[in-house]
């Protein structure tokens, strides 16, 4: 168990509020929204600091948080969908723009999220295959997988948009 105390958690709010905000940023693509997902984060592992068994595992228990505040939002968020139109017909809507960086996250956004979410995990956080299985509740070996078949469909995704890019990583 880790003590409460007020300066360690402000050291630990200090240390990972940039990279939590920088995930959620990229998972829901609103600052504000991203800022306040965040925040809840850190007000739920305030409330749960004491159960914290840890110090090591503080940083996969924030993103475990974040990850749940993430799933809680889209919980309730209906989409806009219309159920009459075919899917094929939504995915070219858009304006096509030449930004390497736009055309990586619009390849993003169409993995698959068991692919996408361990990517994400591993490039923007910075977790080992090992960290990343049991935040996904998967084996060490399908995450391995998972990551594996994103980039592969990540280059796929990209090499057609952007020639430019020799390889994804």
């Amino acid at each position: 168990m880790v003590a409460r105390s007020s300066p360690a958690f402000e050291n630990v709010v200090r240390a990972y509020s940039g990279n939590l905000f920088r995930y959620a940023y990229w998972q829901c693509r609103d600052r504000f929204l991203a800022e306040d997902l965040v925040q809840e984060t850190f007000t739920r592992a305030w409330k749960a600091w004491p159960t914290l068994h840890s110090q090591e595992a503080v940083k996969s228990w924030l993103y475990s948080i974040l990850r749940h505040e993430i799933a809680r939002l889209y919980e309730r968020k209906r989409l806009g969908i219309d159920p009459d139109r075919d899917l094929d017909e939504l995915r070219g809507e858009g304006p096509a723009d030449p930004s390497v960086a736009i055309e990586m996250r619009e390849a993003l956004q169409e993995l698959p999220l068991a692919y996408r979410e361990p990517l994400l995990l591993q490039v923007l956080g910075g977790f080992t295959c090992g960290e990343i299985a049991p935040m996904l509740s998967i084996s060490e070996a399908t995450a391995m997988t998972h990551l594996s078949r994103a980039r592969s469909a990540l280059r796929k995704l990209v090499e057609p948009c952007c020639p430019q890019l020799e390889q994804v990583k």
